[in-house]
């Protein structure tokens, strides 16, 4: 199941971030816009899970394995990939589109560990505090003097000067800041391939992403990937970095075949669920009869063609791999979403059991069980939707649907409050408040429920959301 949603918490600390990059490579300027909203983002078990296995040995290596850092997908179509703050890697789905190989992506992984574990982010923030120190002061010394020229009559003399005052400071702190970037873009580079050798792999993927937006550089300067810009690259780090990876016993290690092929599967799915269906079938054509072309040939046929021939299509993956639960889960979704509910069930049971209980698999599975509209389905879909919510409290479709169920069943205060917190997570806090306020009419005063509901009455919007 891919979803796409928006990414309500991060909002500040991508404002931070943006601050940072656009000083860093750009020329100051008095006011950054801050995004009202967070960014949009991807859900899906199959390519989070294969992320999560690209990134667990390279968090144990720099000792992070039990901060709980997380990897998330976003829906950009450029190559991009950072860290935001101090618990999550994220990484735009073009990044994956552009990775060939499992190493080319898990080197680029491993360089945004190598900023995580260095803690430049927070550095970073410092640096940042002080240049901004150092800004005001030199404004307010170049517009005394302006001020002072201007009271003496001088046209040029003292009001020149002070135009200087702030001109020049500018530019040093620029150029500070650009330094020191690069700096921290080195020293991930150094840990990225000291985390991948002590994994045992290879770092040339690392290297032949970065060699190719030197390489791009050249041309696109324009243009240029929002990786290249927060990235500098000059050929100087390149070349470092090619001699560093070559030391490595591990240069010529090659990816695994099953792996690889789980890698492929990823892009063939992201590209049929993302892209146009003409730019699918140029990347997977009629006539590739691999595993990730009929994977990508069978998602556009039910998003945009027959559903019969989607099934069909997809009956034929699972003679293939017939423990694979996201056959399944594509199976499940695609009889949903063509209106047949309770068809869908039974593709998403065995889903969810070959998944270990994927919780957005057990969102999915919870959406068929309140779609069929059958309420000797209603306590099942609420017992499967808490649990998801549990697991993964971020996701609005699991409290809209949990909130259906409750309503189905006649429970209106358990059915406003997760109606509450399904807009809460989407960032629609004055629906949240009102909705919020309405369950705790109906909750006993002091009950768990009634407590949930009043914190989100009195919860306050995140930096950079608007009250509304």
């Amino acid at each position: 199941m891919l979803l796409r949603m928006a990414l309500r918490q991060t909002t500040s600390r991508l404002t931070a971030v943006t601050a940072a990059v656009a000083l860093a490579v750009a020329p100051m300027s008095p006011a950054l816009a801050e995004p009202e909203k967070g960014p949009p983002i991807i859900r899906d078990t199959e390519a989070e899970q294969l992320l999560r296995e690209y990134t667990r040995p390279i968090l144990r290596a720099a000792g992070l394995e039990k901060q709980n850092i997380q990897v998330v997908i976003l829906n950009e179509k450029v190559f991009n990939a950072f860290v935001a703050d101090g618990r999550r890697i994220f990484v735009n789905y073009g990044a994956l589109m552009q990775s060939d190989t499992p190493n080319q992506i898990i080197g680029v992984l491993a360089h945004e560990t190598g900023h995580l574990a260095g803690g430049h982010l927070s550095k970073l923030r410092e640096q940042l505090a002080q240049a901004q120190t150092q800004l005001i002061i030199a404004m307010l010394l170049g517009a005394g003097a302006m001020v002072a020229g201007a009271r003496s009559g001088s046209s040029n003399g003292l009001a020149n000067a002070g135009a200087a005052a702030i001109a020049g400071p500018q530019e040093m702190i620029r150029r500070t800041l650009i330094s020191y970037v690069r700096q921290q873009e080195e020293n991930a580079d150094r840990a990225g391939v000291k985390f991948l050798t002590a994994t045992g792999q290879s770092a040339k993927g690392m290297y032949e992403t970065f060699r190719r937006f030197t390489n791009e550089s050249l041309f696109a300067a324009r243009d240029a990937d929002p990786y290249l810009q927060s990235h500098p690259m000059p050929a100087e780090r390149v070349a470092a970095l090619q001699e560093l990876a070559r030391s490595s016993p591990y240069w010529d290690k090659k990816d695994d075949p099953a792996l690889q092929l789980r890698h492929d599967m990823v892009r063939a799915k992201v590209s049929a669920f993302m892209e146009r269906p003409d730019t699918v079938y140029r990347r997977y054509p009629p006539s590739n009869d691999s595993l990730p072309a009929r994977y990508a040939h069978a998602i556009a046929t039910y998003l945009h063609g027959d559903l019969r021939s989607a099934l069909a299509q997809i009956d034929g993956l699972i003679q293939v791999q017939p423990s694979n639960p996201y056959f399944y889960e594509l199976r499940g979704q695609a009889l949903l979403e063509g209106g047949k509910p309770a068809e869908a069930i039974a593709p998403l049971r065995k889903a969810l059991q070959l998944s270990n209980n994927a919780p957005l698999i057990e969102m999915l599975l919870g959406q068929a069980l309140v779609a069929t509209d059958n309420k000797a389905h209603t306590e099942e879909a609420i017992a499967i939707l808490r649990s998801a919510v549990a697991r993964e409290s971020e996701a609005p479709l699991g409290y809209t649907q949990l909130a259906m169920a409750y309503g189905r069943k006649g429970d209106f205060a358990q059915a406003d409050l997760a109606s509450a917190q399904a807009a809460f997570l989407r960032g629609d806090n004055k629906t949240a408040r009102e909705l919020a306020s309405r369950a705790k009419t109906r909750f006993a005063i002091g009950t768990p429920g009634w407590v949930k509901a009043d914190d989100i009455v009195s919860a306050k919007p995140l930096p950079g959301q608007k009250s509304n």
